[in-house]
């Protein structure tokens, strides 16, 4: 529904809610189209998952034995550090996603990608590798609270399991 509404008014499906969403496009496309993206998908969480786990405790250790910092100081600053490693690892993915999400047929029926690996190969010709960082500031600054949110909290429920004996 999202993507509806940046395509152009003669392109629009002009969904009027999720129910419609999911009935046109499963009429139109077929039902598989319901998962255009899903592999995609999976693989950039993977990658926001991987900056995100292997920064923070490199990053807790940096902070609290290194710089002395007190265990707010060191929970923000890992937290921050991690934040910016999960964006960093997933942003060529989720680019990557987002090219294959938002394909549409040319004139002959034919899509640009045949699927992610082409679509990378032909954006780094095209582009560089620096095209998968297009936009990282503004991706950074979406998803890197997130992460920082996912320690804190994660710290904070640690410590009331201390607090309580589990």
């Amino acid at each position: 529904m999202q993507a509806d509404a940046t395509l152009p008014a003669a392109q629009r499906r002009n969904y009027t809610n999720a129910f419609h969403a999911l009935y046109r496009i499963v009429a139109d496309e077929g039902v598989l189209a319901l998962w255009k993206g899903a592999g995609p998908t999976v693989v950039r969480a993977m990658a926001l998952n991987m900056g995100m786990l292997a920064s923070y405790d490199q990053s807790v250790e940096f902070f609290k034995d290194n710089l002395g910092f007190g265990e707010a100081a060191t929970i923000l600053g890992a937290s921050s550090v991690s934040g910016f490693f999960a964006s960093a690892c997933s942003l060529p993915f989720d680019y990557v996603k987002t090219q294959i999400q938002k394909m549409q047929p040319d004139a002959e029926g034919k899509y640009p990608y045949t699927g992610s690996l082409d679509c990378a190969m032909k954006t780094l010709k095209s582009g560089g590798p620096f095209k998968f960082y297009t936009g990282f500031p503004v991706y950074c600054v979406r998803i890197a609270p997130h992460v920082m949110m996912t320690w804190i909290f994660l710290n904070q429920i640690q410590k009331l399991e201390k607090s309580v004996g589990l």
